[in-house]
């Protein structure tokens, strides 16, 4: 969404009128359910997360700082709605989405022939049940920087960190990643 447009609807938004919030839910819904999905690793529990999140960011608008971007205030609250849903339900990050494409860079291509997407398949089973058996600070910052690709400062502002301790954490997440890929007999870079 452009900034300025963006920054239109929130302040409308600001003034109690409901129906602009609207294009703001569906231009951070498909990315947001990523986000959750990759924390929760289950659909309905990254429904949930993300439905009172969007709910939690129109109640708590009175407060937002529109000189801001919406983008990485709203992830800090979608972030801390998977954790809370996931203590609340003393869940665990559990692998129920394999066949979904819904994550970036996993969708397979329509031209893929039938051993290509065999292989997708296997290889995001692979990567799946690796993130199962991490901590919960590794998977969070593999999926924002490898599966969505967010930048080291928007990631830095998302988490509420300095980016050197981007770097740091994601060094350390990716060791984690290939120990647990190594100890599977898989191959990682």
């Amino acid at each position: 969404m452009i900034p300025d447009a963006e920054r239109e609807l929130l302040r409308k938004c600001k003034g109690g009128d409901a129906r602009f919030f609207e294009p703001i839910v569906r231009a951070y819904e498909p990315r947001g359910m990523r986000i959750a999905l990759g924390m929760t690793g289950n659909r309905d529990d990254a429904g949930d997360a993300l439905q009172d999140a969007f709910v939690k960011a129109w109640r708590s608008l009175a407060r937002f700082d529109l000189k801001r971007p919406f983008g990485p205030w709203f992830f800090r609250i979608l972030r801390n709605q998977c954790r809370d849903l996931l203590r609340r339900r003393q869940a665990q990050f559990r692998v129920e989405v394999l066949d979904d494409g819904a994550l970036a860079g996993m969708a397979a291509d329509p031209e893929d022939g039938p051993e290509r997407r065999q292989e997708r398949k296997e290889a995001k089973e692979i990567v799946w049940r690796a993130l199962e058996q991490l901590n919960e600070d590794h998977r969070e910052i593999l999926v924002l920087k490898e599966l969505e690709g967010f930048r080291y400062g928007e990631i830095a502002a998302l988490l509420e960190i300095p980016e050197g301790t981007v770097a740091s954490r994601l060094f350390h997440a990716r060791r984690a990643f290939a120990d647990v890929l190594h100890a599977a007999g898989v191959t990682y870079p």
